[in-house]
Order: C-alpha cells, then sequence, then structure tokens
C-alpha cells in the first residue's frame, strides 16, 4: 500500500487550527492544555496531601511560587538548549517588540526538564516556609504532575510539532506543509510518528503505576518521587530518539537525552539514599515541630497520617524522630498520634 493510500486508509489528522480569536485575544489551545493539566495536578496533590495530615489547600500557596518559577526556568532552559534559534547573525535576540527574541514565551518554546528544575526549586522554597517535608509534598505531587504532563502533550498536536520519523505504521501522523521540522526531500504524502501520543499513554500509565505505589509504605520519603523520574526519563530517552525537530547535539545524543538519562540516575539515587536513611514510612506531611492549626484539622486526618496502605506501614515501621530527612530535617509524628487505617512546551 502507498503512502498516499495509507493516508486515506489509516492515520491521525492534525487539527486545523491551534487558537481561537474572543474579542482581542488569541487563545491558543496549547496554553489552555498546559492550564487543564496544572488545575488537574493542584486538585490531585490537594487530596493526597490531606490525607497524609497537610494543611488542605496548603498546595495553592506552593503554587503561587511554583507555577511561575517552573515557567521562568522552563524558557530559560528552551533558550539554552537552542541557542542558534536566539543568537548569532540576523537573529532578534533581546527586542521584544519583534519576533523571535528570549522574551517572546507566548510564540513557544518551554522545555520540560527546566519547568521540573524551577517547580523543585520553588516546592523546595515553599515546603520551608510552610514546615513542610519536601519529600512528603513530591510523593504527593508526582501521579498529577506526570498526568498534567501528558494533557500539555496535545499542546504539541494542535501545534503540530516535536513529531517524530516517518513511518509507514498506520497510526502515523499528518503533518500540513511547509513545516521547518520536517526534512528536505521527505515525501508530501509520508506520515510521522505521533510522538505526543507515545508520551501521552505513557504518562497516563505512569499516573497509574505511581497511584498504586503510592499506596506503599516503601514509597514514601521521596521515593515516588524517585520512580517518576525513572519512568518518565526512561520513556523520554526513547520518545527524543525519534523525534526529529531541531535540538542541540552534545557527543552524539540530543540535549533532552541527556537531561532524561540524569532524570534516571537521580531517581535511582534518591530511592537508595532515602531507603538508606528512611527504611520506614514517613508519618507526617510536616516537618519536625511544625503543624497546622489542630481546630481547624478534619478528624478523619487523625488517621491519615502514614502512606496510602496503612497496614504495610505498620509491617515496615515507621520513622519517628530518630530519622532525619536527608533533604529537609526529620517529619515525625507527633506525641500520640498512633498509625492506623488505609492511608507543558516546545521541548
Amino acid at each position: 500500500m502507498s503512502l498516499q493510500a495509507q493516508t486515506l486508509v489509516a492515520s491521525i489528522p492534525s487539527p486545523s487550527i491551534s487558537s481561537i480569536e474572543i474579542g482581542p485575544l488569541n487563545i491558543h489551545f496549547y496554553a489552555l492544555c498546559i492550564l487543564t493539566g496544572i488545575v488537574i495536578a493542584v486538585i490531585m496533590t490537594n487530596s493526597r496531601l490531606t490525607r497524609k495530615g497537610a494543611e488542605p489547600w496548603v498546595v495553592l500557596d506552593i503554587a503561587l511560587l511554583v507555577v511561575p518559577l517552573a515557567i521562568v526556568v522552563a524558557r530559560i532552559y528552551h533558550v539554552l538548549t537552542h541557542p542558534n534559534d536566539y543568537f548569532g547573525e540576523g537573529r532578534n535576540t533581546w527586542d521584544i517588540t519583534e519576533p523571535g527574541s528570549v522574551w517572546a514565551i507566548w510564540e513557544g518554546g518551554i522545555a520540560i526538564f527546566g519547568a521540573l528544575l524551577g517547580g523543585g526549586i520553588g516546592v523546595w522554597i515553599m515546603c520551608r516556609v510552610k514546615g513542610l517535608s519536601f519529600a512528603a509534598v513530591a510523593d504527593a505531587l508526582v501521579p498529577g504532575l506526570i498526568l498534567a504532563q501528558a494533557c500539555g502533550r496535545f499542546g504539541n498536536w494542535f501545534n503540530q510539532e516535536l513529531f517524530g520519523s516517518v513511518t509507514t505504521l498506520p497510526w502515523g501522523l499528518e503533518i500540513d506543509r511547509p513545516n521547518s521540522a520536517i526534512p528536505e526531500g521527505t515525501p508530501a504524502d509520508a506520515l510521522f510518528h505521533p510522538t505526543f501520543l507515545y508520551e501521552v499513554v505513557w504518562n497516563a500509565l505512569g499516573c497509574l503505576v505511581l497511584l498504586w505505589l503510592g499506596k506503599k509504605a516503601f514509597f514514601s520519603w521521596g521515593r515516588l518521587l524517585g520512580t517518576y523520574l525513572i519512568w518518565y526519563g526512561a520513556g523520554r530517552i526513547v520518545w527524543e530518539n525519534i523525534r526529529i525537530d531541531p535540538s542541540e547535539v552534545i557527543y552524539g545524543l540530543r540535549s533532552n537525552v541527556w537531561a532524561a538519562i540524569f532524570a534516571v540516575v537521580l531517581g535511582l539515587l534518591i530511592i537508595a539514599l532515602q531507603y538508606k536513611l528512611h527504611p520506614g514510612a514517613q508519618t507526617s506531611a510536616y516537618l519536625d515541630g511544625h503543624t497546622w492549626d489542630e481546630e481547624e484539622r478534619p478528624a478523619a486526618s487523625e488517621t491519615a497520617l502514614v502512606p496510602e496502605g496503612g497496614a504495610e506501614s505498620a509491617d515496615n515501621g515507621t520513622e519517628g524522630a530518630d530519622g532525619a530527612d536527608g533533604a529537609d530535617g526529620a517529619a515525625t509524628s507527633k506525641p500520640g498520634d498512633t498509625p492506623s487505617g488505609s492511608d507543558p512546551e516546545k521541548d
């Protein structure tokens, strides 16, 4: 079957529009996808964090710093890893009033690894302000985060960007011409790997895996964060090697492949180190000596100070005052507490 005939029989069409105009506003679907992901992540994190004994909706206070910092660092990361797009003769580097400047984030160009770095810094800062354990907040966050990343990838579909190499598979992606990412000489009826869809499926599956593992006492003290880094990094290594969009190549590998490898290694180190420091379950979302107003604490939270799957927590033991969180100090139960019951992007 020829590529042209296959396109008519089985393929994934790309959307014909990527934005809508409402009055003076031009609303990009990519932005809506990212916003949807942020909302989902906030709601899921709040639910999981309050089950660990945290103040309801404290995640909104955390998000006030995390979201803008993630966007800023994501833009910086993208610019630094695509220098030829912004620096050099004929490039508009600094003039914000003209297209193509480093400031023009509305034109696209944010990187997920930069967002993870900036967001992680923001979470750490707000945890210090609120007296929360970074490990507990990170473990509560990652299932919603990876699902938010799945939502954000639909933005790449609307923008017809970050697709893979030519394929004859029946789920090949149709891309409108002209498109600067398509290599010269590519047949006009060629289809491309829908890498956005591969990552959507991988991330959605990762969310389910993280939710399931989060019920195990072992996956506390940041070990669920480490698992997220391994899962996302491993998938990203594969997708990056399929994609054909321009990217900086360092020692034969795309820059984002190196970042994904680093994520996997970091995840393994976190799991190993935190298991050595804290072999038991984390029993509170707060650092030692910190809490929130007991008058406002929902009654149900009195039995929710251990990771989901309380029976396993009891089997594996709990980390009390003799444990110290390698990143942010000890997170311990208060006297009298007894563990019981069940507990996006051009990138």
